[in-house]
């Protein structure tokens, strides 16, 4: 069990408890619960790199403790 932290440079910090065998898809579903926003209006970035929702958190080299990007899509 793990915990990353999403910033959506709004003011709102997320703490999501996960595994790392979670995909991106699993992480939204989590930061939606906690939100109340619709998990397919969130995307999840670091930098430029925009997640895919069918690839894990290991594979993406996520460990506990990191900080992640968090954006609203529109329409």
């Amino acid at each position: 069990m793990m915990e990353v932290v999403l910033n959506d440079r709004l003011g709102k910090k997320v703490r999501v408890k996960c595994n790392e065998d979670d995909t991106i898809g699993d992480l939204k579903k989590l930061v939606a619960a906690q939100t109340g926003t619709r998990a397919d209006k969130i995307r999840i970035q670091k930098w430029y790199n925009v997640y895919k929702e069918h690839i894990t958190l290991k594979d993406y080299e996520i460990h506990d403790g990191m900080g992640l990007e968090l954006y609203y899509n529109q329409g």
